[in-house]
């Protein structure tokens, strides 16, 4: 014969079964992310200065890595996750819906935040290059090409605060 132990605990795991299986029934389907955004001046104020802590780490990391100071792995893991969360500053932008009077600056900062993303990317390129022993020349080269989408970026953000309203 089975146990009160037994009985009880195989009938709260069916409850527990039965209350997830209506909650996961009645939870919507689609639910839609959208960010509400009522003052654009704080919230680029914000992605700027996220951004600029974002670059801050990057290019310590990266220079770090030029230097022998963390391994290859280190910094393409790092500046991996970096560029999700450009990426992510970039979809915020993109979803905040900003108003026409701050549509230009918007826009201005987008392409800054893919341009720097951009730059990420192929720093993880020139870390993988270093990792498979390329020669010092070529990647010192390949560095100095890959420094214009950072260029790039920075005009962006100049572009974007001289549209501001």
């Amino acid at each position: 014969m089975a146990s009160k132990k037994g009985i009880l605990l195989t009938i709260g795991i069916l409850v527990a079964i039965t209350i997830a299986s209506f909650v996961f029934w009645f939870l919507p389907q689609n639910s839609n992310v959208t960010f509400v955004v009522s003052d654009f001046e704080s919230h680029l104020d914000g992605v700027n200065n996220i951004h600029g802590a974002i670059s801050e780490t990057v290019d310590e990391n990266f220079q770090n890595l030029l230097n022998e100071k963390i391994s290859t792995q280190e910094y393409i893991e790092q500046a991996e996750r970096s560029s999700v969360q450009v990426k992510s500053q970039i979809i915020q932008l993109v979803e905040s819906q900003a108003t026409n009077e701050w549509h230009a600056s918007y826009s201005h900062y987008v392409e800054a935040l893919k341009q720097y993303n951009t730059y990420l990317r192929e720093t993880i390129v020139a870390a993988t290059m270093i990792e498979d022993g390329v020669d010092p020349f070529e990647i010192d080269k390949f560095i100095i090409e890959i420094n214009q989408f950072q260029e790039n970026a920075k005009y962006h953000i100049l572009e974007s605060n001289s549209a501001r309203p």
